[in-house]
């Protein structure tokens, strides 16, 4: 029954999150590339909204007692030069492929032929990551930077008094926009849903997903699951030497289980599968409901090759990103960023030069 309730809240959170997404079009590497490409990103003024709100539920439930959370801890190790290079390669990726891992789903939800592209370069990057693991491992081990994993404790503060400073900092420009109307976007289209409310609603989400399911958003790694699965099929002899699909060293404390439940990349059902899939299905089920809602599911199939090669690509850069940084844009800016963790600091700065790069390489081979 624990387990069931735990499928059916991560169901009912990706529906819910991928309705919201799509009707407010909050896609998390539109965000980015529009910041280069037209040096102006009302949606980046959002997102430092939601990470915001986020960052003062979070500490507010662990000071109720509510959130049993402390880093370090399973979610966000210590961090390493690698979640930088990650970080890069994941903002890169985002943009060739014209959506991050979240916003790649809802538009496959809603009709898009790209995204699907998108999708399926996601579980091809994550499944060729194992073959680099032992490696990159190595290197990440020889790039550790030091034995703090959050900002908080590289400081040697408070928790409480680091986050303070963070969301008085942050609460100066969210107030500055707000005032000259800069978090509002002129919308004709009938049930549009602001970015600023959007906000407000997956911050929300993010507490219940972090409160009731001990973690916070995040789904790439059962991309990797997916496509370990189908390699075991197609080459199960290579498939047996690969260490990164046979272990399970990922651990996170179920609140409805009431204890740990163990994870891995690898092709089996764990504590990992019973949260993500359900909130993929969700997600999908969710977008594509509001999109058929609005009138607004449409396939198109007349796509330029150069769109749909991007796509691919831009996925796979995406899938072997989100195993190298370790996780995806959501995991560390939704949960990591509010946690003040270092190993999600070091990807957010890694997603700006990889977007930029993103989007001079976009506009010179792709869309000119």
């Amino acid at each position: 029954m624990d387990y069931l309730a735990i499928i059916l809240i991560s169901l009912l959170l990706g529906g819910i999150s991928g309705m919201i997404m799509h009707r407010a079009d909050f896609c998390l590497a539109g965000m980015f590339r529009d910041l280069f490409l037209f040096r102006n990103s009302p949606y980046l003024r959002s997102l430092l909204l939601l990470i915001a709100l986020s960052m003062l539920l979070f500490e507010m439930a662990r000071l109720m007692g509510i959130l049993n959370h402390t880093l370090p801890s399973s979610l966000y190790g210590l961090p390493s030069l690698t979640n930088l290079i990650g970080g890069v390669l994941f903002g890169l990726g985002m943009v060739l492929a014209g959506g991050c891992v979240v916003g790649t789903l809802y538009k496959v939800g809603a009709g898009s032929i790209p995204s699907a592209g998108a999708l399926c370069g996601l579980i091809i990057g994550s499944t060729l990551y194992a073959e680099i693991h032992p490696a990159w491992k190595e290197l990440a081990q020889l790039t550790r930077l030091g034995d703090a994993a959050s900002l908080p404790q590289l400081l040697k503060a408070p928790p409480t008094a680091v986050l303070l400073i963070a969301l008085v900092l942050m609460g100066f420009f969210l107030r500055r926009w707000w005032r000259l109307d800069k978090l509002e976007l002129p919308s004709v289209i009938r049930h549009y849903l602001q970015p600023k409310k959007a906000a407000v609603l997956l911050a929300v989400i993010g507490l219940i997903s972090f409160t009731l399911l001990g973690m916070p958003l995040g789904i790439t790694t059962s991309y990797a699951k997916a496509g370990a699965f189908i390699e075991q099929i197609i080459l199960p002899e290579h498939f047996a030497t690969l260490s990164y699909f046979q272990g399970q060293g990922f651990h996170y404390f179920s609140p409805l289980c009431q204890r740990e439940l163990t994870a891995g990349a690898g092709p089996f059902l764990d504590g990992l599968s019973l949260v993500q899939f359900p909130l993929i299905i969700g997600i999908l089920l969710g977008s594509c409901i509001s999109a058929l809602s609005m009138g607004k599911f449409q396939l198109h199939f007349n796509i330029p090759r150069a769109q749909l090669l991007s796509a691919l690509l831009g996925g796979v850069m995406m899938g072997l990103a989100s195993r190298m940084s370790p996780a995806c844009n959501v995991w560390h800016l939704l949960g990591g960023l509010p946690l003040l963790s270092l190993q999600s600091l070091l990807f957010t700065l890694g997603l700006f030069p990889g977007a930029w790069l993103g989007t001079r390489i976009l506009t010179r081979y792709v869309i000119k």
